[in-house]
């Protein structure tokens, strides 16, 4: 039995999201896998990339084939120079952690207590007499066209 390690295509039209497995090489693409051995967000900036390096390790040992984008995975994340016995690249880019946003609404309940302006608004408020004054020469116009 011949035994790929491929991507199994998961997530909604136009914003697909990958599990690294390994299957059968007879599979569908996403059917039925062996094993689940990563994930891959192309989406996300920088893209999400998670390989359990010591399962990829051991199919590669044992023979499974990855196919050239899974391949491509392999060589940013190392594995692949791993099973090879090149030199490792450069570590990936990982996203910067989301600020945690309890902390910030709390940061922000604090400055208000402590009475520091909240800032202008974006937009004026309207004037009530304006609108008035408006309305007024409409009303006049379509009067004395009547007459």
């Amino acid at each position: 039995m011949a035994v790929k390690i491929k991507l199994k295509r998961l997530g909604k039209i136009r914003s697909p999201h990958y599990r690294i497995v390994v299957a059968d090489s007879r599979t569908r693409r996403d059917g039925r896998a062996i094993e689940e051995i990563g994930l891959y967000h192309p989406v996300q900036n920088p893209s999400r990339i998670e390989v359990n390096s010591e399962r990829a390790q051991y199919w590669l040992s044992v023979g499974a084939q990855p196919t050239e984008p899974v391949m491509a995975i392999l060589k940013l994340t190392g594995d692949w120079q791993a099973h090879k016995g090149l030199p490792a690249p450069a570590p990936l880019l990982v996203a910067a952690p989301k600020e945690d946003k309890r902390a910030a609404f709390e940061a922000f309940a604090a400055s208000i207590e402590e009475g520091e302006p909240k800032g202008e608004a974006i937009t004026p408020k309207a004037k009530k007499a304006d609108k008035k004054s408006d309305e007024a020469p409409a009303e006049s116009a379509s009067e004395s066209t009547e007459a």
